[in-house]
């Protein structure tokens, strides 16, 4: 993701929070009645459900309905993200995908209940978050460099993930691949433990987000060696990026996006995407995405299929070379 896409999504945001004031889009929606369910793929207090929160909240708003967080977790996003599919196509279920449910697991999963493109109408781009390369923070490694030095060495070193070919994961390959070494991934069932064995020295290094990696760097537990993305992150303007520090081509970020079942009419994802648009622009949900590392990158509605379709394809070539698969 370039600095100078990144500069017109900014624009785009802009234009969209005018747009949203000017057209009304709750009025559209002020005698549909009813409730709309809003599936999140994961547990309660993740990144995902959180952010899910955030914009549930504004869309009630917009919608002038409920909007009901249900949270199914399981088989990496998958169990919720197959009952969205699977869902009546009345423009009264949506789901918070990510890069896991909608681009990852394509290649990742041998057999997925659901087609990520062909089962889902995109309705709104969330926002990205870049993943940070942190340390312990009394690591001797000081840099990129000396975690490459490390690396060279014959028993090589390890990485933490919360879990196989997550984003997290298959970042860890690429920085392997690009740096070259040796370099051990050690899979957790969840982010926190992952990140509290970085910090306890039972692993050398992990990605993770801002959001929670932030806290701990705050409290003297972490030290960030760079930003996974092609720009700095806007939470950690002072982390440089690995493409700043000669690790070419390095730019992955995880990211979330609505979407309703294929099958839902026009006119409901007319009204959903409009409402989404609206909840996106608003100032309370703004602040609340930023605070969670979340940075905004406003797509049409005709870019949101291209893309998902071009990240399903780049994920893919990472899942493959680094070999992960889960059945």
């Amino acid at each position: 993701m370039s600095a100078d896409v990144q500069r017109l999504g900014r624009r785009r945001v802009v234009a969209a929070a005018a747009a949203a004031v000017l057209l009304g889009v709750g009025r559209a929606h002020a005698e549909d009645g009813g409730t709309v369910r809003m599936i999140v793929p994961f547990g309660p207090g993740t990144t995902t459900d959180i952010v899910a929160r955030t914009v549930a909240d504004a869309l009630q708003r917009t919608l002038r309905q409920t909007v009901v967080v249900d949270n199914r977790s399981g088989a990496g996003g998958t169990t919720g993200t197959d009952q969205a599919a699977k869902a009546p196509a009345d423009g009264k279920t949506i789901v918070m995908g990510t890069v896991g449910t909608h681009a990852i697991n394509a290649s990742l999963f041998r057999k997925l209940p659901y087609d990520p493109a062909r089962d889902f109408a995109p309705l709104a781009f969330v926002g990205y978050t870049p993943t940070l390369l942190v340390v312990a923070a009394d690591s001797p490694v000081q840099s990129l460099q000396e975690l490459a030095a490390l690396a060279a060495r014959p028993e090589g070193i390890t990485f933490a993930s919360a879990g196989n070919g997550t984003s997290g994961h298959l970042a860890g390959e690429l920085l392997a691949q690009r740096l070259g070494g040796r370099m051990i991934h050690v899979p957790y069932k969840e982010g926190a433990v992952a990140l509290t064995s970085v910090i306890a020295h039972q692993v050398e290094f992990m990605f993770y987000h801002p959001a929670a990696t932030l806290p701990q760097m705050k409290a003297g537990k972490l030290r960030a060696l760079g930003a996974s993305s092609a720009v700095r992150s806007a939470a950690a303007p002072d982390v440089p990026t690995l493409i700043e520090q000669g690790v070419a081509g390095f730019d992955l970020v995880a990211w979330f996006m609505l979407y309703a079942p294929a099958a839902t009419p026009p006119a409901a994802l007319a009204q959903l995407r409009s409402a989404s648009a609206a909840a996106l622009a608003d100032p309370q949900a703004v602040a609340r995405l930023r605070e969670q590392g979340i940075e905004q990158r406003a797509l049409r509605a005709d870019e949101l299929a291209p893309f998902n379709k071009v990240e399903i394809a780049k994920w893919a070539d990472l899942v493959k070379r680094s070999g992960a698969q889960v059945d």
